[in-house]
């Protein structure tokens, strides 16, 4: 029987075909599925920084806190819920559409007004890594916006593999996994299923 547990670990399996060109599905992939067990790519507050990094979502030197990371986590999981209903063809829950929406506006354009009893009205920028990650996640919703309602849309897909949790942009039409290694593995056990019953 496979392993459940989750460590922070370096992918498995190599990028899923349209991962490259869209960090919003990159950040769904992070959490795998396979029949090693699952590994979240950005289970902790450094391997989450190191991705937002790599996709050049926030600036080098700005270690992820706790809560930033969180959040990170949090639209990973309404991405994958939103990206489920897309490849299932059901509707999208209402829960993932606000926290998008939410991502898509948070990023302020102005300083506020605040008000406090020592400093009385004054403007704020918020906490400067607050908004570093308001700004990382805006660009990673703006992504899953465009990709949802955008010429790929269509080719959204989950991987064919049952153990796989992936999803992939198809890059034509009988492509049903995400990796060479997906597709052997199907393969293989097609060819067991059918030796064995013979």
């Amino acid at each position: 029987m496979a392993s459940t547990s989750t460590a922070p670990t370096r992918s498995p399996l190599p990028p899923a075909p349209g991962a490259d060109r869209h960090p919003a599905l990159a950040l769904a992939n992070t959490l795998q599925t396979t029949p090693g067990g699952t590994a979240d790519l950005i289970a902790d507050r450094d391997l989450a920084t190191d991705w937002l990094l790599t996709f050049r979502l926030i600036p080098e030197a700005t270690p992820l806190g706790d809560p930033c990371t969180a959040r990170l986590h949090t639209l990973r999981q309404d991405l994958r819920a939103l990206f489920t209903a897309v490849t299932q063809g059901t509707p999208p829950p209402r829960r993932a559409l606000t926290a998008v929406n939410h991502a898509l506006t948070a990023a302020p354009t102005a300083e506020l007004l605040a008000w406090d009893p020592e400093r009385g009205l004054h403007r704020t920028t918020g906490h400067p890594l607050d908004r570093l990650t308001d700004h990382a996640l805006a660009l990673v919703a703006a992504d899953a916006a465009a990709l949802l309602t955008g010429p790929d849309a269509d080719k959204l897909s989950a991987c064919g593999a049952g153990h796989c949790s992936r999803f992939l942009l198809r890059t034509h039409a009988s492509r049903q996994w995400c990796s060479v290694r997906c597709g052997d593995r199907v393969r293989a056990a097609r060819a067991y299923s059918r030796r064995a019953g013979s």
